[in-house]
């Protein structure tokens, strides 16, 4: 990827007192529940100056990055994961990916998303209309990702990917996320949270009978029982996006929301805006087009030929002598 720097001094001045991007996994609830607890304002701000993209695009994409960041733990060893949301609505969706590495990519299904009057709130539900949402999975060996898809019911993208996870998954799984911008549009704060209810996993168990049989004592009842009293301790939080731009720190919040529960931060990741694309690929991939294609590029395109990169915005320029070469 060629990195495109953040200029905007005010903006630079404002990242330089909050936290560095992080992604901080924990475990709580005897082991029942996993979750995690992102800041990730120069991930969406290193989007923002990578896709040139405009307020409302900056506020999807971003929500759409910060989602595709918290689908990291999910992943098992190493292992790249796309998070695909396609609807007939005004914002036709995002294609964003995530690696278990740490780095996050993506971009717009539709560049410029259009605006009948001055948006009055952040709520994107007029944007989007029916679809689907699909994630792709392909894990270090595989010859071919492992592919869901479900319904976009919510025409939100924290509560649409939550349901994903209950209907492809079966695993009852919440998300938020979050962007906090000022009266400018600088993005001055981004993050999300991540829980997820699972199997017994090493926690109390209610009897002798299911201690032996390895089955899990708790019930599809008590477990939405419990994501319920998470799911309250950390509504009495403000925004993230809100909290992250004030100086909130992802320990505190975790601590803090779910001190009840006894959480134990399992390790800290970093968290890029990132893309492993570069030159040299895109020199092979025009070479190893058919021969017309080929010919034609050579004859009438301009020389140097310019390719950008969809997944991260970078623009390469190729001069037609190094594909001659």
């Amino acid at each position: 990827m060629i990195k495109e720097e953040i200029t905007d001094a005010k903006l630079l001045k404002e990242l330089a007192k909050i936290e560095k991007d992080g992604l901080s996994m924990f475990v709580m609830a005897d082991g029942r529940i996993r979750g995690a607890f992102l800041g990730g304002t120069q991930l969406v701000n290193q989007m923002r100056v990578q896709q040139k993209t405009g307020i409302l695009e900056s506020y999807v994409l971003g929500q759409a990055c910060l989602s595709a960041a918290l689908l990291i733990p999910t992943m098992k060893g190493r292992e790249h994961l796309t998070f695909r949301y396609e609807t007939d609505g005004k914002a036709k969706g995002f294609s964003v990916e995530a690696d278990s590495t740490g780095y996050v990519r993506g971009y717009l299904l539709q560049d410029k998303i259009p605006l009948d009057k001055p948006l009055e709130s952040w709520d994107l539900s007029d944007f989007f209309g029916d679809g689907t949402v699909t994630i792709s999975r392909l894990g270090e060996g595989m010859r071919e990702a492992q592919t869901g898809t479900t319904s976009v019911l919510f025409k939100n993208i924290a509560k649409d990917l939550a349901y994903y996870f209950q209907q492809s998954e079966q695993i009852q799984t919440a998300f938020n996320t979050s962007i906090q911008m000022d009266k400018e549009g600088r993005i001055i704060g981004a993050g999300g949270m991540f829980l997820q209810v699972l199997p017994y996993a090493g926690g109390k168990r209610g009897n002798a009978q299911t201690a032996t049989s390895g089955e899990d004592s708790n019930t599809k009842e008590d477990n939405e029982e419990l994501l319920i009293k998470v799911e309250n301790a950390f509504k009495a939080m403000p925004s993230i996006g809100q909290w992250i731009s004030e100086g909130g720190k992802r320990e505190d919040a975790i601590c803090g929301l779910f001190r009840e529960f006894e959480p134990h931060i399992v390790y800290d990741r970093d968290i890029h805006f990132d893309c492993p694309c570069n030159k040299d690929n895109f020199i092979r991939a025009i070479k190893g087009i058919n021969k017309e294609q080929f010919d034609d590029i050579m004859a009438n395109d301009p020389d140097p030929i310019e390719v950008t990169c969809n997944h991260c915005g970078s623009v390469y320029k190729i001069a037609k002598s190094e594909l001659v070469k």
